[in-house]
Parts: structure tokens; sequence; C-alpha cells
């Protein structure tokens, strides 16, 4: 019988790797090889994230050595930190998906103005956008693939049947997310008292994920740029799209548009009224809710996921399973 894919998971000591990491542990075809760490090495990631139940240690990545020699690896790291990894890890034949927005934008000079100055640019045509419903085909015939951002997969999924229809003249987007969408070094930082009983918006006209949620709206066929403000909430994970959509759209249309666009997809549920955060919590669910506003005609579509599991990696390993030809599901549903 063959082995099966050996998995390294680097950036493990993250919110978004240690889950990866838990996830490739438990999968029933895929071998966890190796969890590393750049500030976490020596120590187990059950002593860092008890409830994932790992007992792996984190090393120092050493691509020269063992973990050079993987089938594929997801990684976990900051912007600009990424590439170089990835770069490394392609040019020894592992198939990558990479956590961050370092592959995810195609046009580099929008990649540079809102993050750091591209250290692989010459892979940015290989990549190919980690969404399945959109690019399932594409992923599985792919050796890189770019997560998304937590706020596009919930903002693209929930706007995509109206995109792909012609039916978006304008878009405001309110999100909202737990403080685990920050990362964990960023919500190590945040102190209990500004974030309990509080909402806040942040990023606003600057947020990094508008750009990304224009390319794939655009790509859709509606070329409008986004109105997006993201808000934090005081939860640990949860994430909530509230879309306003200017649209020419039919009040006896639009349900089934959704329906029909999501009909055979394992991971979008299209409801019955608008999702909460806790109806998808450790899921990899997108739950979608769409209706028109009687008093104005807009399209309200909201989007509810988890930001650590579909928003990023519990849908890494859904990418994985394709690029390896497994059941999409596995190791997730």
């Amino acid at each position: 019988m063959a082995e099966p894919p050996s998995v390294l998971v680097a950036g493990a000591s993250g919110f978004a790797g240690a889950l990866a990491a838990r996830l490739v542990d438990r999968h029933p075809h895929f071998r966890l090889a190796a969890i590393t760490s750049r500030s976490d090495a020596g120590t187990p990631l059950n002593a860092l994230y008890p409830h994932h139940r790992v007992a792996r240690e984190l090393e120092l990545l050493d691509l020269d050595g063992a973990h050079g020699e993987v089938d594929a690896a997801i990684v976990a790291y900051p912007h600009g930190a990424s590439a170089p990894v990835v770069a490394a890890l392609l040019a020894r034949g592992v198939k990558v998906v990479d956590l961050s927005a370092d592959f995810r934008l195609r046009d580099l000079a929008v990649y540079e103005e809102y993050y750091v100055e591209h250290q692989h640019p010459e892979l940015l045509g290989d990549a190919v956008y980690g969404l399945p419903e959109l690019y399932r085909d594409a992923i599985r015939a792919s050796s890189l693939v770019a997560g998304p951002g937590c706020y596009p997969t919930a903002a693209i999924l929930t706007l995509a049947p109206l995109a792909r229809a012609g039916l978006i003249d304008d878009v405001v987007i309110d999100a909202k997310s737990g403080v685990s969408g920050a990362g964990r070094a960023a919500t190590a930082k945040t102190h209990f008292v500004s974030v309990d009983e509080n909402v806040t918006p942040y990023g606003v006209g600057t947020h990094r994920h508008a750009p990304e949620i224009d390319q794939e709206l655009a790509a859709l066929g509606a070329d409008v740029p986004v109105t997006f403000t993201p808000h934090l909430l005081p939860l640990d994970q949860g994430e909530l799209v509230s879309c306003y959509v200017t649209s020419a759209a039919e009040p006896g249309d639009v349900v089934a548009l959704y329906e029909e666009a999501y009909a055979g997809e394992p991971f979008v549920d299209v409801v019955d009224g608008p999702p909460g955060v806790r109806d998808v919590r450790e899921t990899n669910i997108c739950a979608i809710n769409v209706q028109i506003d009687p008093r104005t005609g807009k399209v309200l579509a909201f989007g509810a996921i988890d930001n650590l599991w579909k928003g990023t990696s519990s849908q890494a390993v859904q990418s994985l399973n394709l690029m390896f030809g497994r059941p999409e599901a596995e190791g997730i549903a």
C-alpha cells in the first residue's frame, strides 16, 4: 500500500497554523510530517493550544533537511515572510497551500501598494485563488494555491451569484469578525477591556481585503469597487458579512438564483433567515441568506463563516484534498 502524502505545516504556532495542524493530524489520508515555528521551536503544540490535542513538538524549519522532502505544505506565515518559503518548497516539488496574502492578488502593483515589496513576483501567475466554489478545477491541477482572506471568503461567496449574473451595480459590505482574525500576535496585544462589550470599525477605507474582493468580483463580471468596512466583535472567532447591493434583481428570482448557484456545493448553505456566527462555528460551512428590501429595492445578502475554519484552515485542507484527488470533504466534514 502506498504511503499517505506527508504534509508540513509551517508556522503552526499561530491560530491558523495550529488549526491546520490539528486537521491534518486527524485527516484519514494525509500524514502530518512536521510542524514548525520561528518563535516556539521546542514547544509541544498542545502546550500552546491544549484544545487541539496535537502533541507534536514544534521545530525550526529546515528545508535542506527532512522538511524539504514532504509531499505538501500549508504555509501559515505573515505576508512578506511567506513568499521565500513558498518558492523554496515549490523548487523541491512540494505542493503548497499558502495562507498569507503573498499570492492572492494577481496585480503586483496592487499587492505592493497594500503590503510590501514582493520577493517572488514570478510566481504570481502560477498561483490559483483558493476558493474551491469558484476555482475547483484549477485547484486540482495546481501546485500553488493562495488561500483567500477570511473576509473575502465570506464576501465573495455571499455576492458571487449576483456578480456572475451581472446584478451588482454597487455594493456596501458591512463586515464583523472575532478577535482571532487579527492573528495570535495582535490578539495578545488587544486588551480585554477594549474589546469586551464593544464593537469597533477598523481599517476604514484602507483595509487590505478590499482589493482582494474587488479582484474576484471583477473576475465574475462585477467590476465595481466595493465599499468595505470591517468591525471587531468581542468574540474569539466567527465572521458575518452584511452586503447591501444596488441591483436590478427581482424579488421572485434572487433566492432561486442562489439556490441554483450553490445546489451542488457541499460547504455552502442557502438558509431561510439571516445566519449568525454560532450557526457555523468550527465548520467549513458558509451560510448565506438573500432577500430584497421591499422599501428600497436593494438586495440584502448575509454570509456567516468561522474565520479560522472556512475563512482559513479548513478551507486550506479542502484545497489540499482537491490537489491530491481526494474527496473534497475528507477530514473537514
